[in-house]
């Protein structure tokens, strides 16, 4: 009997291609007759634009064009998930910027050395603003708005509604403020893109208005942005992501930057290249995290847990990005925890502030739940004298309480949390840590021993719950694997491959993996939120298991033969 290839070690097949060098990234790829695009960004993290003198650049060496809001009109954008209408960003700088970073004008050149030294020569005068940096501040009815209009630097918010106090009958109440930083994702390829109008596939016999190579973490998304961005049809735009150098939620859909590449492409009809410098992604590409949080945990003298009270600011920075959204909605989900707290209070407010603007980032809103309330157990813990795993075991929700929906509306359907957390004692040999603690702190050793101890319930998916694959076995035995998921670095084609292999009995090495190309792909939800092989690893499955189907029915057939 066949025995499993899943659950078994196996070389990756992707490796072997980025190790030679057989393959691509956006920067690569060899485009005839592209243009350079070099972005001028502001210096400044608040002002007035009061003019902008173009005329030098223009009339240096390989300069096809110089643009500014002025001169290329779009659409502000407030990217994938909305957060506030009022507080969209436009491409090009209009009126005044709102970080160090924000760009004010396109240059784009030959080369891109004639683009940078061009982008030199363009003047901006800027009357500087009062600038806001801290969450706090932006709260300040006193101080500078972002977006006058909108009356303050709250860009949405929700609060609880009714007037219960979470921590009615406690006997011991803890407090902790906490503030998780801005972190810059800084993956090891910066943003990408080149767009190529009039650009025909020849395998497919089709031709597009035009075609985007970028460096996304979804092609499809990437098209619904971009061609939703500049008001065309998506149909007739072919997006591919070739291979991706990382991304960590800082490359779903598309920035701005994208949107005046390709609307300069369109503009020039050349193609046009952007290639981020590592500088320009420090401060250009989305950062992630960006939380203030004050909590008050609430409980009885016996550990048991009365009631939780939230208070979070979220930094969506300088526009209204989907940062926002995130804390407002997946730091509530989470806020539980694995823990039964029968009462939860969470107001949240997500302002704007003077800062590179705010997105996804490796977990997106949960580790931030995550990390404020185990905080405060170990807080709980020490004020209540009660071990601190002792007293994480004591408001699990219990095995029998499941299916479960907490508080706050999360719903879990099964689950055992003790018994991870009772044999990672084990393994750790944890009496024995803390007794080796507790005689280093008797004896004043130089050096303590600290433990740490974190329990955590995860939501994985981002909302999305379906996704494209397809399975097609050809006649010389080999398949080829499409999903709507890519990878840019995660190991898709190994994975998906073993699933296939495993259902079908083909070898891994005759499986080829299809990704990231509209042309090739019809749709799909990207890879974001640890949906992949969670979502796209099932599809696979699923579709294998047809294949499967359709085999058996077509060797009974030839076979004459029962299914």
């Amino acid at each position: 009997m066949r025995g499993s290839i899943l659950g078994t070690e196996v070389r990756r097949v992707e490796d072997s291609e980025l190790i030679r060098g057989d393959t691509s990234y956006v920067d690569n790829l060899d485009i005839p007759g592209a243009l350079h695009l070099t972005f001028v960004r502001s210096p400044i993290a608040h002002a007035r634009i009061e003019s902008i003198d173009t005329a030098e650049a223009e009339a240096a060496p390989g300069v096809r064009a110089v643009y500014t809001a002025e001169t290329l009109s779009l659409t502000p954008q407030v990217g994938p998930i909305p957060v506030n209408p009022g507080a969209a960003r436009p491409p090009l700088a209009v009126g005044k910027v709102r970080f160090v970073g924000d760009v004010v004008a396109a240059v784009i050149a030959d080369t891109k050395a004639q683009a940078n030294d061009a982008a030199e020569l363009v003047v901006v005068d800027y009357d500087p603003l009062g600038a806001v940096v801290d969450l706090e501040h932006a709260l300040d009815p006193e101080g500078p708005l972002q977006f006058g209009e909108l009356g303050s630097n709250i860009a949405a918010g929700e609060r609880e509604p009714g007037d219960e106090d979470p921590l009615a009958g406690a006997d011991v109440v803890v407090r902790v403020t906490m503030r998780n930083q801005r972190l810059a994702p800084v993956p090891m390829e910066p943003n990408a893109m080149v767009a190529v109008p009039r650009e025909a596939d020849t395998e497919a016999g089709a031709e597009y208005d035009v075609t985007v190579y970028v460096s996304a973490q979804g092609a499809h998304m990437a098209q619904a942005l971009l061609a939703g961005g500049l008001g065309l049809d998506p149909a007739r735009m072919r997006v591919v992501s070739p291979h991706v150098g990382g991304g960590f939620g800082a490359k779903i859909g598309a920035q701005t930057e994208h949107l005046v590449t390709l609307a300069a492409a369109l503009e020039l009809g050349r193609p046009v290249k952007w290639i981020e410098t590592r500088s320009e992604n420090a401060v250009s590409m989305m950062h992630g995290r960006g939380q203030q949080e004050w909590a008050e945990l609430g409980l009885r003298r016996d550990g048991t847990i009365v009631g939780l009270r939230l208070h979070v600011i979220v930094d969506c920075g300088a526009y209204a990005g989907f940062n926002g959204f995130l804390g407002i909605v997946f730091t509530r989900l989470m806020a539980s925890g694995v823990y039964r707290i029968p009462k939860i209070s969470y107001n949240v407010a997500a302002v704007l502030t003077n800062t590179t603007p705010m997105g996804a980032f490796r977990g997106a809103g949960r580790p931030e739940a995550a990390e404020l309330l185990e905080r405060i157990m170990d807080m709980a813990a020490v004020e209540l004298a009660i071990d601190p795993a002792e007293l994480r075991r004591r408001n699990f929700i219990q095995p029998e309480e499941f299916p479960y929906t907490t508080v706050v509306g999360a719903n879990y359907d099964n689950g055992d949390y003790d018994l991870p957390l009772r044999k990672a004692l084990e393994l750790a040999g944890y009496e024995d840590l803390r007794a080796e603690q507790a005689r280093r702190r008797a004896n004043g050793d130089a050096v303590q021993l600290g433990i740490g101890i974190s329990a955590y319930v995860e939501v994985t998916g981002a909302g999305n719950f379906t996704e494209f694959s397809s399975v097609e076995v050809h006649s010389d035995g080999t398949a080829t694997v499409k999903a709507g998921t890519s990878a840019h670095g995660q190991g898709h084609a190994t994975s998906f491959g073993m699933i296939v292999s495993d259902k079908l009995g083909i070898p891994l090495d005759k499986i080829t993996y299809v990704q990231a190309d509209t042309a090739q792909v019809p749709r799909g939800g990207g890879t974001m939120g640890s949906r992949s092989l969670q979502i796209g690893g099932n599809s696979v499955n699923r579709a294998a298991e047809v294949v499967l189907d359709q085999a058996r029915e077509l060797a009974a057939d030839l076979l004459e033969a029962d299914v």
